[in-house]
């Protein structure tokens, strides 16, 4: 397979956008958003785990009680929950990507932006405020699981959400990593200011064309529902090495495991 690196993001697609209504705190940090909504610590091992956090608050109910949880194993050609429903083009506007930081906060890697990145979505402009990284994957593709998933996080005015989340399969470094990986926290509540150019690497089309889509959650508590994915087709390469890096900073996995579709339908 030719390299398809994470600098050519959105001009091959890859994996997941949700969009639903909820604060910017509740996105712009994992760790910020648990504190918002309930002292209770989570995680992702023991009875802290995913299993478990409809029981820690009731604030976190709808994570076992929801419907139309994420993330999801989005189904093979053929399936009848996957449907051709022939998507529109989604716009996208990424010039100019200012970061600010990069934070370990113990839940996962996250890069958060100046400014730079708009997307828009049924009519709706969403602003890139952060991103941030899961390994293994969240979703899966036909039953594949995957080494690494970026989720690219966007808000609204009305604070709606829109969240691109880009898979990767193993092959050569990628660049835009490789930049973020030199400023990357290696413990829990680290911070590291980025240079402005540290995503120069990161290029996009000016539509995204070929993509799922669904209706979702959240994949971490409270597990907001609401939300309306979008899954991108063409996976990104990512080396060992980055993955291995990534993981010895978290000290664990951090995704949550795919949610029942129930009488979900997944469009293309």
């Amino acid at each position: 397979m030719k390299k398809t690196p994470f600098s050519l993001l959105l001009s091959l697609s890859v994996i997941s956008l949700f969009i639903t209504q909820t604060s910017f705190s509740e996105v712009a940090s994992p760790a910020k958003q648990n504190e918002k909504n309930s002292d209770t610590h989570w995680g992702y091992a023991d009875t802290e785990g995913p299993g478990f956090w409809g029981n820690l608050s009731p604030k976190f109910a709808t994570c076992k009680s929801g419907d139309n949880q994420s993330p999801v194993d989005i189904p093979p050609q053929g399936n009848s929950a996957l449907v051709d429903a022939r998507l529109d083009p989604i716009p996208f506007n990424y010039n100019m990507l200012t970061p600010s930081t990069i934070v370990n906060n113990g839940h996962t890697v996250q890069v958060n932006m100046w400014s730079g990145g708009e997307i828009t979505l049924d009519g709706i402009t969403f602003k890139l405020k952060q991103f941030h990284f899961h390994t293994p994957s969240e979703n899966k593709v036909a039953g594949h699981s995957f080494p690494l998933e970026a989720h690219f996080v966007h808000q609204s005015d009305d604070g709606k959400l829109a969240v691109v989340a880009i898979l990767f399969v193993p092959g050569e470094a990628d660049p835009t990593i490789a930049n973020l990986w030199k400023k990357l926290p290696m413990k829990a509540g680290e911070e590291n200011k980025l240079d402005n150019y540290t995503l120069k690497p990161l290029q996009f089309e000016d539509k995204l064309k070929h993509y799922f889509r669904y209706n979702g959650s959240l994949t971490t508590p409270p597990c907001t529902e609401g939300v309306r994915w979008i899954v991108m087709k063409q996976p990104y390469h990512v080396s060992k090495e980055q993955v291995e890096k990534l993981q010895k900073a978290l000290k664990h996995p951090n995704n949550r495991p795919v949610q029942p579709l129930n009488a979900r339908v997944i469009v293309e």
